[in-house]
């Protein structure tokens, strides 16, 4: 669960931080309805509004059912997301084994680039929804502009990676000369084009930061839709194109996120007169910078933790097979697309949880939390059965031969074993960042991932050389992390919702 909690982490922590700033006002300055029902609306509206009917919902309509309003947008958004991977890979699977392991083996420097667009959209997303509640529309403008001024960075820093870096990266993982040219053709162009991406997730957060969720989720699947579209004919040559694999899959991928982008550009120009942009007069703001970059820094990182954890694993897996690193890279995909309906619940919880714990609801609180907790557990047994009964099935979706089948269906097997643990940690890590205590979740988050995944994973590929033990450290990582997450989540109830739940019988 380490990367694609990297996407669920990037858009948990985006609500985290938007939702903590609404309790710090509430309790602070005593916020009115009307502006606490703005900065809720970035979480949980799918348009902005300025009554207290949003904030009546979060605090009185029935868990279950809102639960599901909230969270449903998000489901369908993270899903469509995660298709781009998905996509790429079974297609790039059909045309060639050594392009599947080559895009396995880009994946954590383009999962790494998603981090950085998306973490930076984190921190100017809550800044405009701060400003928006506090009615300082300067204050809002210049978030935004701050904001696209820190992504054209960003891109200038993946573009000169794509200019100079690829081919030492890839010879870094591999000495495969097939699998280094498919990794350059693939990698330099997501890099060198990354301009869709990063606009596209921009463009995106600002319409979330002003509640307009519903936008998004239509440039989303736009993209998705065209890259689907594209795969296949970039991939094989159709239409009188020349078949060009892993560089197809590539092109495929940024011709639906420059279009996406587009769209969102539009949506913001035309849909959405809350953030009002104009580059007259545009210099860099340190302050404003700084109050981003605060926000930012912290889920950037936690995606690097996964990008560095993939990168290393990759690396253990290539002193066995290239054909190790497919199976592996087939895992995360597949694993992507089983945790999206977990991570949107996840993320419709946070908000409920932070709203109900400025208004000092503690039994909505904790009713949030189990509603969540119960239907994760259910979904992650469910996917847990899919993995231990057809494996072969989902292996075959990738076009699996008899040497990958013979390493993948033990590995599915092995590794989905995590998923009894996994529903149970990114809960406890939607509540800590509801609670404001995201440090919580960074501390799971590294102790699954590099503390003691790496070491393990590679402590069994150097004294036992077998494979299989290989693959059980992902069990073996998730549950060092789900005692954590409990010992943590025991504390958190005892420090803050105890003590409300006192103060509300003492009131």
């Amino acid at each position: 669960m380490s990367k694609y909690e990297k996407q669920e982490e990037l858009k948990r922590e985006e609500l985290s931080q938007e939702e903590q700033l609404l309790k710090t006002e509430a309790n602070n300055t005593k916020l009115t309805d009307d502006s606490k029902n703005v900065k809720m609306t970035d979480a949980c509206e799918e348009s902005r509004t300025e009554n207290t009917a949003g904030e009546n919902k979060m605090g009185t309509m029935p868990m279950g059912k809102l639960l599901i309003s909230v969270s449903l947008p998000m489901v369908i958004s993270m899903l469509v997301q995660a298709l781009y991977n998905v996509v790429d890979s079974v297609f790039v699977s059909h045309f060639d084994q050594d392009a599947l392991t080559a895009v396995s083996t880009i994946f954590p420097l383009q999962n790494l680039m998603i981090g950085v667009t998306s973490g930076l959209g984190v921190g100017f997303n809550a800044l405009i929804s701060k400003s928006l509640g506090e009615k300082n529309q300067k204050k809002a403008n210049d978030a935004a502009k701050q904001g696209i001024f820190l992504e054209l960075i960003g891109y200038a820093i993946f573009l000169l990676i794509g200019l100079f870096g690829i081919e030492a990266f890839m010879k870094s993982q591999t000495d495969v000369a097939k699998i280094i040219d498919y990794g350059v053709d693939y990698g330099r162009i997501c890099c060198i084009c990354s301009f869709g991406i990063f606009a596209q997730m921009t463009f995106e957060r600002m319409l979330q930061s002003t509640g307009r969720t519903l936008y998004t989720m239509k440039t989303q699947a736009l993209g998705a839709i065209i890259n689907i579209i594209l795969d296949p004919i970039m991939i094989f040559g159709y239409f009188g194109l020349p078949a060009m694999g892993a560089a197809g899959a590539a092109i495929a991928t940024v011709i639906g996120q420059c279009i996406a982008a587009l769209l969102a550009i539009y949506y913001n120009l035309k849909k959405n007169p809350d953030i009002q942009l104009s580059l007259k007069g545009f210099r860099p703001e340190g302050d404003v910078i700084g109050r981003i970059l605060s926000i930012a820094v912290p889920s950037i990182a936690m995606v690097a933790v996964g990008s560095v954890m993939t990168y290393g694993f990759n690396r253990i897996l290539f002193t066995f097979t290239p054909i190790a690193v497919s199976v592996f890279g087939i895992f995360y995909k597949v694993q992507s697309m089983a945790f999206m309906p977990v991570f949107g619940l996840n993320n419709g919880m946070i908000p409920i949880v932070s709203y109900n714990y400025g208004a000092k609801q503690p039994d909505r609180m904790l009713k949030a939390v189990k509603y969540t907790m119960m239907a994760a557990i259910c979904f992650m047994l469910l996917c847990l059965t899919a993995m231990q009964v057809i494996p072969d099935l989902i292996l075959k979706v990738f076009d699996a031969q008899e040497d990958m089948m013979a390493i993948g269906i033990p590995a599915l097997r092995t590794m989905s074993i995590s998923f009894l643990f996994a529903g149970i940690c990114i809960v406890c890590s939607g509540m800590f960042q509801a609670l404001g205590k995201g440090v919580y979740s960074l501390i799971v988050s590294l102790a699954r991932q590099l503390i003691v995944l790496l070491p393990v994973a590679y402590a069994f590929a150097k004294f036992t050389r077998n494979l299989e033990l290989v693959w059980l450290s992902f069990p073996i990582a998730e549950v060092v992390s789900v005692i954590l997450s409990i010992a943590m989540a025991l504390q958190t109830k005892k420090k803050i919702i105890d003590p409300l739940k006192n103060s509300v019988k003492t009131v």
